[in-house]
């Protein structure tokens, strides 16, 4: 008859729940992420969906947390899929400023981009107030229309209900952001703009206010600053933060964004309250790059004056 040893099937299944609650323990310090592959739209084409919750999120079962909607969402937590293998290291700044007292806990939403990503973040009604020559030279560039519209709806009436009903959400304006950067950029202050009783602030870094990668002209910033002006959210509770740097892509950025910056003051808003421009000399236009200041849009943002 086979031996059965009581003592080193109690020693294995200790060790495995040690490890297991090891294991588990760094998930929660690290806080957790989890995916959603796929996710249908009714507006545009689906797509992953990552959700980053805060360490305290499964200490304390009564904390409500602010969220932030984040485009390219592949960029923003792995290294594996994220461009050029950098991320936005969006999980140890959250961690790192909450336990200083600089910002409070949030959950992050990451949505992936698809192949139509210059598409559905270019904002629509901007682009159709340029003329119709430069509107078929980004038509060939984007290989369609823009979808910003209908990427807006997603967001708004699809995944926003979604998380808000899944996890402990402040789902409330005041409570509610969107970032993004270079086209990112660009769709996260649209975003803001179109659905001002939504989303309390915008974080939008190196804001790729060229509308093209082949084209270096005025049109889109003119169209971008004329769509401001008539739209315009009210300056009392709203925020919008911007910034550029100085080296690759962002060295073309400077003029276009003194165009929206002008447009901005003149609507009311005061440098360093409801909207600041940023300029960071020797900033390329990389994850990396946006990693090391993503404390600074996250402090303004989240900063409850």
């Amino acid at each position: 008859m086979e031996r059965f040893d009581h003592n080193y099937t109690a020693n294995y299944v200790l060790l495995i729940l040690t490890l297991f609650f090891l294991i588990t323990c760094n998930q929660v310090e690290k806080g957790t992420r989890i995916k959603i592959d796929y996710m249908k739209s009714e507006y545009v084409d689906e797509r992953n969906v990552e959700i980053w919750l805060p360490p305290s999120y499964h200490k304390n079962e009564h904390n409500k947390y602010p969220v932030i909607y984040m485009h390219d969402g592949q960029n923003l937590f792995e290294q594996a899929t994220a461009y050029g293998g950098n991320t936005w290291g969006v999980p140890e700044t959250v961690i790192e400023y909450s336990k200083r007292g600089k910002i409070p806990e949030v959950i992050v939403v990451g949505i992936w981009n698809t192949p139509k990503r210059f598409r559905e973040y270019m904002p629509d009604k901007p682009f159709y107030m340029m003329n119709e020559k430069i509107q078929n030279v980004l038509i060939k560039e984007y290989e369609g229309e823009p979808l910003g519209d209908e990427y807006l709806k997603f967001i708004v009436n699809e995944l926003k209900p979604m998380i808000d009903s899944t996890y402990r959400t402040k789902p409330d304006q005041k409570n509610t952001f969107i970032m993004g950067s270079s086209m990112g950029g660009l769709i996260s202050a649209y975003a803001i703009t179109e659905y001002p009783e939504i989303f309390r602030g915008a974080g939008c870094l190196s804001s790729h206010f060229l509308g093209s990668l082949q084209y270096n002209g005025p049109e889109f910033s003119d169209a971008f600053a004329m769509y401001f002006s008539e739209h315009l959210p009210s300056p009392k509770n709203h925020k919008y933060y911007f910034d550029y740097g100085t080296k690759t892509l962002d060295a073309l950025y400077g003029p276009h964004q003194l165009k929206v910056d002008s447009v901005m003051e003149q609507s009311g808003y005061m440098n360093g309250v409801g909207w600041v421009t940023l300029k960071f000399e020797g900033s390329d236009h990389t994850e990396l790059s946006w990693q090391k200041r993503l404390h600074i849009p996250l402090e303004f943002l989240l900063n409850k004056n």
